[in-house]
Order: structure tokens, then sequence, then C-alpha cells
């Protein structure tokens, strides 16, 4: 036994870590490389060890040895027994089963024949079947690789894709070393070691897989250093039309592949080219309720590319998960902040785009300068008492509205905004009308789904000199929007729990500022409604990454007005 130390081990695999304790930091950052983070409440929080984050350590080079040791160092008690086996168990599987490629075609190999055996009497399988080869080898469906791979891990036996890839045309390019603006350019150090682990020199082990990154350290750049190492014609695919032009933007000024090779794809404009960037949005439109009806999939397929890069990994819908499934001969690199999906397909990402490759806590390029330091605040508003029987009457889903709109918050708001005058302010939210008020109040600019795409690029820009220091916005500025100098965000309202939106967030405000001063993240919420439920889920994502909330009264931030 070892009392001192901050953790505790439970045989249902949950993991409690004190927060509180000297260690803690040291213990969180040990447990994010092989655990999921379930709980964050003040006190203690709550990991979980699962085959997935399991198989996603195994990937990354840890082994079974190296996580007991972790444990075992930061644990108060001895491990259970059932963890240590459960663990072993879990990690061996990873790589017991490969896929390799001969001159005729795929191959499903292991060293246990009767591993191979079960899987031939799996009916998952039997479709990818096409003969075995001998007791170690099977030969299986060339053009059904991602699904094989899809098939595996939802039995619980995640392959080893060592089948190589389609070289794709040659592109010879090379990176900058200034920009187009003179400024010296190089990748990062943790950027250049990103892409060198999605590369890994070529090997076909190498070549698919997901770097997690914060917003703002720059996944971009880790982008073009892998397409530097390819040299190959590349599909990049991205949330919107503004990370379109922003991954363009990023081309043109660091890469010296010149205007004619790089094509947009959107519903604007219709170009291929060597290097094209479109969205997911312009994938997945449909013409009609038909199989088949997905006109632009055949950018995907016709082309001979490369690399296809993943830009927001975790939004990837779901039709685009089908057509990846169709392109496992093609290198994939997967961009995100978080892993978490809102839908629960993280394993479909892990077979289909590839595992967890490179990642870096948030806190760590903090230290390193490279982010900016930001203070996370929640701030406590009561709920209207005009709103109090509604909210008592209302559905659930209907209740989180009414507590997530509060018209209480709008003078914590106006308060937050008078502190920080001097601050570029974004205030973020959910529902329209509550975005409306807010704008007319403020006298600032509303930017939501329906801003032309010309209107956003015009705000932003505004934005970015500082010729308007406050702008409300709505979810659309959750994704891949460049504005560096913002170092306030002030959250009305989230879409309910989601981990990833709270990721997209706080990384509007994260670029290095150039006075370095910290960002400021404030969250408002309603006391003791589902608000403050959902709240409680968004903050898994800033304590995954070290990040710690100061809970606050907004009784307490805004004094009372003396009385005469």
């Amino acid at each position: 036994m070892q009392p001192q130390n901050p953790l505790i081990v439970q045989s249902d695999r949950s993991i409690l870590l004190e927060v509180d304790h000297p260690q803690h930091a040291a213990a969180r950052d040990a447990l994010v490389q092989f655990a999921e983070l379930e709980k964050s409440p003040e006190h203690i929080h709550t990991y979980r060890l699962s085959p997935l984050s399991l198989w996603n350590a195994a990937a990354g080079g840890m082994d079974a040895d190296r996580v007991l040791e972790q444990l075992q160092h930061y644990s108060k008690y001895p491990l259970p027994a059932n963890i240590i086996s459960e663990i072993r168990e879990y990690m061996a599987r990873y790589g017991r089963l490969k896929l390799i490629r001969d001159e005729q075609g795929l191959l499903l190999t292991s060293e246990d024949a009767y591993l191979l055996l079960e899987i031939q009497r799996q009916q998952r399988l039997q479709p990818y079947i096409l003969g075995a080869i001998d007791r170690h080898t099977l030969r299986v469906d060339a053009s059904r690789r991602g699904h094989i791979k899809q098939a595996l891990i939802q039995i619980g036996f995640p392959a080893e894709d060592l089948a190589g890839y389609t070289d794709g045309s040659p592109l010879p390019f090379a990176l900058r070393s200034t920009t187009m603006q003179d400024k010296p350019f190089a990748p990062r150090a943790y950027q250049q070691a990103a892409a060198d682990a999605f590369y890994a020199g070529g090997a076909p082990g190498g070549g698919s897989g997901v770097v997690v990154l914060p917003c703002g350290a720059g996944k971009t750049i880790v982008g073009l250093t892998a397409m530097a190492l390819l040299q190959r014609a590349t599909l990049i695919l991205t949330p919107n039309t503004v990370a379109v032009r922003q991954w363009i933007q990023e081309i043109l000024d660091k890469t010296d592949i010149p205007p004619e090779m790089i094509g947009e794809y959107t519903g604007e404009v219709k170009e291929i080219a060597p290097i094209t960037v479109t969205t997911y949005q312009m994938l997945t439109y449909r013409r009609s309720t038909e199989e088949d009806s997905y006109p632009h999939f055949a950018l995907l397929t016709n082309y001979n590319w490369g690399l296809i890069i993943y830009d927001e990994v975790h939004l990837l819908p779901a039709p685009v998960f089908r057509v990846t499934a169709e392109l496992q001969a093609r290198r994939r690199l997967g961009l995100t902040a978080t892993l978490v999906r809102e839908d629960g397909r993280e394993a479909d990402v892990f077979s289909l785009i590839g595992p967890k490759k490179y990642d870096v806590p948030w806190r760590e390029l903090e230290r390193q300068g490279w982010i900016a330091t930001a203070e996370c605040h929640e701030i406590r508003v009561n709920l209207a008492e005009e709103l109090q029987l509604p909210y008592a009457m209302a559905e659930t889903r209907e209740k989180y509205r009414l507590a997530a709109e509060n018209p209480a918050k709008h003078a914590l708001v106006h308060h937050l905004v008078e502190q920080h005058q001097q601050d570029q302010i974004l205030i973020i939210g959910q529902y329209l009308e509550q975005l409306k008020a807010l704008a007319q109040e403020l006298q600032a600019p509303l930017l939501t789904g329906r801003t032309s795409n010309a209107q956003r690029e015009k705000l932003y820009e505004q934005f970015r000199q500082g010729t308007i220091k406050r702008l409300v916005v709505s979810k659309v500025a959750n994704f891949a929007i460049d504005l560096p100098d913002a170092n306030v965000a002030i959250q009305v309202s989230g879409t309910f729990g989601s981990r990833q939106e709270e990721a997209q967030r706080l990384g509007r405000i994260l670029r290095p500022k150039g006075d370095g001063g910290p960002a400021y993240f404030y969250t408002i919420v309603t006391r003791d409604t589902r608000d403050q439920d959902f709240s409680a889920n968004r903050q898994l994502f800033l304590t995954e990454q070290g990040y710690r909330y100061l809970i606050e009264d907004a009784e307490s931030i805004i004094a009372p007005p003396a009385r005469s």
C-alpha cells in the first residue's frame, strides 16, 4: 500500500484521481495516454480503461508493462488482479491479426492458428473471407479492406494494417523557408514529430492515423508537413467553406505550390486539381433518398489521390465513414483537438482513418508558449423568476433550452464585456433569439449560419484588425476560424453536453497573444438546472487537457447597487 499516492484503480476498470493531490498533474498526464475521462467534479475525477483506449495506446507504441508501471507508480493500493490480466490481454490483441498484401491481393494473417479459426467462424467476417491458404493465413476481399477492419474491431480483435497504399499521382513541392509576407517559417518540433509519426518513413505501418493537437497549435502545418513528406496529390476535407479558404491560403503562404495546382470544391466553386480542398457538407449532399445518391462521392474515388486529410476528424459524417471504408488503399490523416465523438463512433475512426499516432497535452504546449495560457471560469446565475414555473412543467429537452436562454445571463455578459473593454471578445451561443438580443444590446455584429461566406470573411477580417472588438457568434464559429487576436470567449449556451464543442470554443482564444497575455474562457450556466448538468459534461474536455474551472456565483461578481 502507498496511501500517499493519488490514484485508486478499481476492478470495474474505473480509476479515481484526487484533484487536490500534489501528484495530480503528473498522474493525469500518465492516465490520458491509455484511459478515458468519464467524470470531473470538484474533488475526484473518474477515468476508465476501455479496449479502445488501450488499443490506441498500443498503436502509439506503449506496451502493457508500461501501462501497469504507471498505474502502480501512482496507485494507493495494489492493482486488482483482473485489471492486470485485462490490460495485458487487450493490449496483446492489437497486432495479433495483420493485414498484408501479396501479388494476388489481401491476406489476413496471425501466428495464432486458433484465433484465425475463430475468425473464420464469425458471421461478421464470413462475407469477406475468400478462403484459407494455410493455418495462419486467410485470403480476404481486398475491396472490403475497411469493412474487414470494422468487423474485426467490433469482435474485439483490431487488425494492424500493413497492406500498404497506392502511391497516388506525384506532386513535387517544397515548404517555404519564408512566408509570402517574408516571415521565417519552419514546422515547430512537435508539428514535425507529428507528421513523422504519421508517415513512419514510408513504412506500411505508417500512412494512416490521427494526430491530436489543440486548436491554435497548427494542425494545418502538420498536414502541410505530411504532404511535403509524401509529395503526392492530396484531397483535404474540412468542416466548412471558410476552412477551405484558410487551408488554401496556408498552402499558398507556406509552400511553393502554384495557385493553378490548388482547387476549391465547394457550393460556389467546383475545381479539381492535384491539391483539392472541399467540405464534408459537399460530400454528403444528396440528390434523393436513393442508395447511390451522393453525387460528390466520386471526388474521393475518381482521382489518383496519394493522401486524404480529414480536418476536424471528430466531425466526420456517417456517410463519409461509408465511403472511407472503401478508400483503405489511400493514405489517410485525421486531424483533431479531441478523439471524443458525440455519436460514439470512435472505434470507426480507429479502424477506418487509423489509430492515434501523436498527441501533446494542451498544458504542455501552453508551458512551451505555443498556445496562450487560459483562465477558465464557470459562472452560475439563478433561473429568472418568470421561468421557474415553465421550467418545472417542461419536458426534458425544453428544460435545457429554457435554462440555456435564461435572460438573467444578459446582465452578466454586459458586466464581463465591461471588464474586458480593451480585449477582443467572442460571445458564443447556440440559440439565435438569445444571440440576436445580445448583439442588439451590445451593438455588436451577429454571425450565424445564415451569414454569407463573404460577410463572414469581412467580419473576421475586421475583428482581426481590431476595427470591431466584439463579435456575437453562433456554433458556426466553432470550427476552423483563424482569429488569433481573440482573447476572451463568453459562452452563453452550448450544444447540450458536447465535449468536442468545448474543445473548439476554447481553441478560438488559445493562439498565442502578441503581448503574451492570458486568454479568458467564461461559461455562464443557470444554477441547479439541465444547463448546469450539461456544462459538467462539457468540462470533461478541459479536465482532460489539464485546465481547471473556477466556479463562481454571479452575485459575487456583480455587486448589488449601493443603497441611497
